[in-house]
Parts: structure tokens; C-alpha cells; sequence
């Protein structure tokens, strides 16, 4: 028997509840891990809450991230007592996922936990810190260096943006953060901002083409912010999409792409292949300060879970909840 959080879906309504499930509830994998902490991204809040179609199947256990050990494996690349980190690959959607005690995976949906990290701070970057460097480095492959200006971060004091934030200013960016909440300026400052503006500034309609200033952007939010950025992007600058917490709308015009060669380059981190994963992971061992992932990351027990995943809905939670299982 193990603890999970299990969604279910039927006459009786759409609910989450923590509860004992028996090992036979396991879905198929050739490895199955001692789960010893999870997260609550995004993603997991509109599980759990039922706000959004994110479960695809019932009943599921939600948790897109997990970090364990390895109980049983048929898996050549790993054997009993192996580290393991995972992200993405659907599960929590439609393969149950990480806010369990156990869980049963595919080995090639797995990356070894990089000794540069504790299983907790592992799962302070989670999806969302992965994401944030896989954004890095698709600006860094279109050419997007330090010496080129501004790299502006939107939804910067949330998960992904916290993160990029401190990477780029370790890298040598000078980054400017976005966010609606004022009174997390100090805080993003003390990551590396130079600079923090008012979301509201980003949410109403864009003009084809404005007053150029970033060479660089990462953006979280979508809709009228991500049609914002791009209108104010320096020639040939460089714009990596990942989220769309404002909404998966894109009212924009051609103007910044054709007038001045602006790249949109999207970035998903659920399908990504595994040897970028294993890179990107290698690249947070070296460019994340991890002593900055106590100031991004909170961490709670198993059993308070579903009450935070309406919080961070809210907008009410700052950068990163690690789920501590076995509390």
C-alpha cells in the first residue's frame, strides 16, 4: 500500500482526495520509484482543482515532477537504489503521476538526479526550472548574448520566471522581470532583476510595432503580454514562448517578424527529448546558484497539497511549492 492523491471524475462529481492505494493500482513501467518528493506546478493546480481539462483518464494521480529512488527497475539505464529526477511526458495527465509515495514510469522518461543537487532543491527547479533553462538556451542558439541589451522575463515571480531570472543574471544578462505583484520587487531584485514593471503595462492591446528595447524575452503569460513583447523587441531580437498563464490567445501582427526579423520560438518541456533534457539539467547544475533556490521554493507535506493547488490558482504563491511526500 502506498499514499497518493487520487483525482476522480463520475456521477458523484470531480474531486481529489489523499488515500491508501494498493501496489496493484501501480500503471504499467519498467521502473518504479520510492517517490521522496514531488511539486505543485501550474499544470497540477488545474488538475487537482478540476479548472482546467488537464487529466485526460480517471482515476489519476496528479504530480508532472518527482524526484525518488529507484525500488525496481527492468530498465537497463538504471538499477535498484539510482537517483532519478523526472519531468513532463504526460505524467499526471494521462500516467499517474508524482504526488504518490510510489510510482511506476517509463526509464526513458527519466534523467539521473545530478550530484550538484539534493533531491529537495531538485524539485525546486522541477518543471518549471527546466523549462526556464530550456528558454536560456534557445535564446543563447539564436544568437541572444549579454552584450546585445535588456532580456526582459514576464510572470517573473512565479515558477519558471524566478528561475529564469536568477540564470540570466548569473549568465551575465542584464534582466528586467515582469510581474503584477509589487511586493515581490525586493525579492526579484535580490535574484538578479535590474529592473521590475508593472504587469499592467503588458496587458492591453498591442500596436503592431512599438519603441524597441529588449534584445531578448522569456515569456509565461501569452495573449496581450506576449503581443506586447514582441512589438518591443530590438531588431532581430528573440522571443522564447512557454506558457500561457494570461491566455492562449495570440493577438499580434506580423509587423515585428517582418520588419524586424523577430524570432518567436516556442518552447515545450513535456516531450522534450532525453538528451536535451540530461543537458538542460547539466546547464542548472552549472549556471543556477542553488543557494538562491531556498529563496524561490517553499515546501509543504503531501497532505497539504490540494488546499495549495487552489492557492497558486490565485496567483496567492510565490515561485516554486516543493511537496514533501513522506510528510
Amino acid at each position: 500500500m502506498y499514499k497518493a492523491i487520487v483525482i476522480e471524475k463520475d456521477d458523484a462529481g470531480y474531486r481529489a482526495e489523499l488515500r491508501q492505494q494498493d501496489d496493484s493500482a501501480l500503471p504499467e513501467g519498467d521502473v518504479t520509484v520510492r517517490v521522496s518528493h514531488s511539486t505543485l506546478n501550474y499544470k497540477d493546480g488545474l488538475a487537482i482543482t478540476g479548472k482546467g481539462p488537464v487529466v485526460r483518464r480517471f482515476p489519476m494521480v496528479p504530480g508532472i515532477d518527482l524526484v525518488g529512488t529507484v525500488e525496481h527497475s527492468e530498465s537497463a539505464d538504471y538499477k535498484v537504489g539510482d537517483a532519478v529526477v523526472h519531468t513532463g511526458w504526460g505524467v499526471g495527465e494521462v500516467h499517474p503521476g508524482g504526488l504518490a509515495e510510489k510510482a511506476r514510469l517509463k526509464g526513458e522518461w527519466l534523467v539521473p538526479l545530478p550530484a550538484a543537487f539534493t533531491p529537495t532543491q531538485a524539485m525546486a527547479i522541477g518543471t518549471a526550472g527546466f523549462t526556464a533553462m530550456l528558454c536560456v538556451m534557445a535564446l543563447e542558439r539564436h544568437g541572444v548574448t549579454p552584450d546585445q541589451g535588456e532580456v526582459l522575463v514576464t510572470g517573473a515571480a512565479g515558477g519558471v520566471g524566478s528561475v529564469a531570472v536568477s540564470v540570466l543574471s548569473k549568465l551575465g544578462y542584464t534582466v528586467v522581470a515582469v510581474s503584477g505583484r509589487p511586493e515581490e520587487t525586493d525579492f526579484l531584485k535580490e535574484l538578479g532583476a535590474s529592473e521590475v514593471l508593472d504587469r499592467a503595462a503588458f496587458s492591453q492591446p498591442a500596436k503592431p510595432i512599438a519603441k524597441e528595447r529588449w534584445a531578448g524575452a522569456i515569456d509565461v503569460v501569452g495573449s496581450h503580454t506576449l503581443a506586447n513583447v514582441c512589438s518591443q523587441m530590438k531588431y532581430r531580437g528573440v522571443v522564447a514562448a512557454c506558457g500561457l498563464a494570461g491566455g492562449m490567445d495570440f493577438p499580434a501582427t506580423v509587423a515585428p517578424f517582418i520588419l524586424r526579423g523577430v524570432t518567436l520560438a516556442g518552447v515545450d518541456s513535456v516531450m522534450c527529448p532525453r538528451d536535451e533534457r540530461i543537458a538542460a539539467w547539466n546547464r542548472l547544475a552549472r549556471d543556477l546558484d542553488a543557494s538562491k533556490l531556498e529563496m524561490i521554493s517553499r515546501e509543504i507535506g503531501l497532505s497539504e497539497a490540494i488546499a495549495v493547488a487552489g492557492q497558486l490558482l490565485e496567483g496567492k504563491v510565490r515561485g516554486r511549492v516543493i511537496v514533501d511526500i513522506n510528510r
